[in-house]
């Protein structure tokens, strides 16, 4: 059984995508890991060549920067990718830049790889997340955050990246999964607030005009990490890969978590979840294996 894990990434340094530890974080379970760095306005490809594994495989690419219905560039590179691991490979383990999974998760990872390798049925493995925001000790905790994606799937290339990228496909269909005891911890929201302003600027450049980015953005303001609906607390410990990062942060931010921002339909489906853990009308986009 082998396994390729595969990112895509730009602009790393420009918006302090942790990226670096993303890929060190899932290189313990992977045979190979490309990285296909699109051009970037900074030192991206000096810094994935700093990793210095050798398993690591880097690709150059062109970002088709018109490509703005729904995010679809992500998913046209993130193909890319993908269409470049080699045959010899059992599983492709996507991971994005700001993804990291906790060491204590290797062995489960591994063992459900080696379990289901020959099984073609199972089409990918389906992980836990845990979404953190503002800093590194707040979770978000609504349902505005999904609790659950793809990251390994068969290398098989009739399955596709789909829409902005956050899952997969073949031919147009769900994925068939297994669940797996695994988190994903994504980072995406824990920024310098000037830093996080800048990326969800370019972040919205994927899915919108100029004249909609004037309308709608100030660039002027800091991002406001107060404008969320629930946070709570994390509690456990982040993967040795993020120790460094963590120390190293130079921002802090307070949020009152006990203050909820939901409208009367959120707040009663918001409670349910959180005494019985069913998510009402969740959006899945997969299926579950029995």
């Amino acid at each position: 059984m082998k396994t390729c894990g595969f990112t895509i990434i730009r602009n790393a340094v420009k918006y302090d995508y942790p990226v670096v530890e993303a890929i060190r974080s899932i290189l313990p379970v992977c045979d190979e890991f490309l990285v296909l760095v699109g051009n970037s306005d900074d030192t991206t490809l000096d810094l994935i060549k700093s990793i210095g594994s050798p398993k690591i495989r880097i690709e150059e690419s062109v970002w088709d920067d018109s490509l703005k219905e729904g995010g679809k560039v992500l998913a046209v590179e993130t193909n890319k990718a993908m269409d470049l691991i080699g045959d010899e490979f059992d599983w492709a383990f996507y991971i994005q830049a700001d993804e990291v999974v906790h060491e204590k998760y290797h062995p489960a990872i591994l063992e459900a790889m080696n379990k289901w390798a020959n099984n073609k049925e199972v089409e990918g493995l389906l992980f836990k997340y845990t979404h953190f925001y503002g800093t590194y000790n707040y979770i978000g905790d609504s349902r505005r955050w999904y609790r659950n994606e793809i990251r390994i799937v068969r290398n098989d290339k009739s399955i596709r990246s789909y829409r902005d990228a956050q899952g997969f496909r073949k031919n147009d269909q769900k994925l068939k999964v297994k669940s797996i005891d695994a988190y994903v911890y994504h980072y995406g929201y824990v920024k310098n607030p000037r830093t996080m302003r800048s990326k969800v600027l370019d972040f919205h450049k994927l899915w919108h005009d100029e004249e909609w980015i004037r309308k709608n953005f100030n660039m002027e303001e800091l991002f406001d990490f107060s404008e969320i609906d629930s946070l709570g607390i994390f509690k456990g410990t982040h993967p040795a890969v993020m120790q460094e990062r963590i120390k190293n942060s130079s921002w802090d931010i307070k949020i009152d978590i006990n203050r909820k921002r939901f409208s009367a339909k959120e707040k009663i489906l918001y409670s349910i979840e959180k005494l019985t853990g069913l998510r009402l009308f969740e959006y899945k986009n997969y299926s579950i294996l029995k």
